[in-house]
């Protein structure tokens, strides 16, 4: 790029971070019904312009072969009414929820008469970078304003349409309810450079957020100057127990796999007691294979299932995202638990038992974000929780871990109350 230009595009993306930071101080103390007026005229507003959304999404439907997507990757781009109408209802879950912004999360007083309280407040300005999903747009919209923060969407070029449209037709319901246009923007340039310098504004921006391959995240997290919120990858494990129900192991297992392969929660590996292994497991690969799903295991699976893939090292620590799940035979819980440890991705694991002790010992040895007992690792997941729409889902240890919502995106500080009171 010649160097006008690239000035030229430093001072757009200094520009957008600016606005934001002065919008986020509006956002801050703007009361509930207004920032909940305007997610429900906003869904209002969506499903109104249900035609203008997909004949831009169908801009984007034509191009998405130039871009090499998948069939999987073009599904999840592509939008419907019904999926526009969900859209529209991600909204309005999201303004039902709880304002996090200005809870008193404790409050005491000193011996001196010192009043403190320590408050909830939004953590200033978001900058997100998100594959390309529609959808995401407007939920991460959602979450942001919502929890008191300004947002900078760097969305995929190749829902570049279909954001655009998200993003005008619920700009244009900003100010009819005191909303800051600049609360929600767009990026408005596909140029990976820009990226680059929106990480440099540490004195604008407070948290980047992405969502996307892992190589885009390891860039952000090495190019980034404020607080990353990431994963890296899914590499989620479900173990099963030597006490466990056999039919509920295979009904855990058959969903955390194939119910969607592409997502960061679905099961990549494996892991049956060995106690067990000869009963459960080959009925655990009959279900999987009928659901188009390649097994690779190692010579005790292999033994116990015919025509079964050998793994190899790599297999145990692939997020594959997709239909292959590599398979091991364990001794003991404590071997699982070893295995998912340092192979696994700190994302979600489950164990499948009917042993109290061993679920106990299985959540609390594993390190990972969400841990499930007899429940698919599917569950991990904003709505599931019961937490409105997610930014994402952390794999991180601070400042959130696991489905980032409304309470991730916010922080703390301290009010102090006193009458005169000056240090001794």
């Amino acid at each position: 790029m010649a160097t006008a230009e690239a000035t030229d595009l430093q001072q757009y993306c200094r520009d957008v971070a600016e606005r934001a930071r002065r919008a986020s101080a509006v956002l801050a103390n703007l009361p509930s019904e207004k920032k909940n007026a305007w997610l429900r005229a906003s869904a209002d507003r969506l499903v109104e312009a249900t035609d203008a959304i997909l004949e831009a999404n169908a801009r984007d439907i034509e191009a998405a072969p130039t871009f090499g997507l998948s069939d999987a990757q073009i599904d999840r781009l592509r939008l419907d009414p019904a999926r526009v109408a969900g859209i529209a209802e991600g909204m309005r879950e999201v303004a039902a929820l709880q304002d996090p912004v200005g809870e008193v999360l404790e409050g005491f007083t000193r011996p001196n008469g010192l009043q403190i309280q320590k408050l909830r407040v939004p953590l200033g300005v978001v900058f997100f970078i998100y594959e390309s999903r529609p959808n995401v747009t407007a939920d991460a919209a959602a979450i942001c304003v919502k929890s008191g923060n300004a947002v900078i969407l760097r969305g995929g070029k190749e829902a570049a349409h279909s954001s655009r449209a998200i993003v005008d037709l619920i700009v244009a319901e900003a100010a009819e309810h005191g909303v800051p246009a600049d609360a929600v923007q767009l990026v408005e340039t596909s140029d990976r450079a820009a990226v680059g310098h929106f990480l440099k504004f540490n004195d604008a921006i407070d948290v980047t957020i992405p969502r996307g391959g892992e190589g885009l995240i390891r860039r952000v997290v090495a190019e980034a100057t404020m607080p990353v919120i990431k994963h890296y990858h899914g590499n989620c494990h479900v173990y099963v127990d030597a006490s466990a129900d056999p039919a509920m192991a295979v009904e855990i297992v058959n969903n955390a796999k194939t119910h969607r392969m592409g997502v960061c929660n679905a099961c990549e590996s494996l892991l049956v007691h060995g106690q067990i292994a000869a009963e459960v497991l080959p009925k655990i690969a009959e279900q999987l294979r009928a659901g188009g799903v390649e097994l690779r295991g190692d010579d005790r699976s292999q033994s116990l299932v015919g025509e079964m893939q050998p793994a190899s090292e790599e297999d145990w620590s692939t997020e594959y995202l997709g239909p292959t799940i590599s398979v091991r035979v364990v001794d003991s819980l404590e071997e699982a638990v070893e295995h998912i440890n340092t192979y696994g991705s700190h994302h979600t694991d489950a164990i499948v038992t009917q042993n109290l002790h061993a679920a106990r010992q299985f959540t609390a040895t594993v390190d990972s974000a969400a841990v499930m007992v007899n429940a698919s690792t599917r569950f991990n997941d904003g709505s599931q929780f019961g937490l409105g729409a997610e930014i994402g889902i952390s794999t991180d240890k601070f400042h959130a871990r696991g489905p980032c919502g409304l309470r991730e995106l916010t922080s703390y500080k301290y009010i102090v109350y006193g009458e005169g009171h000056i240090r001794q």
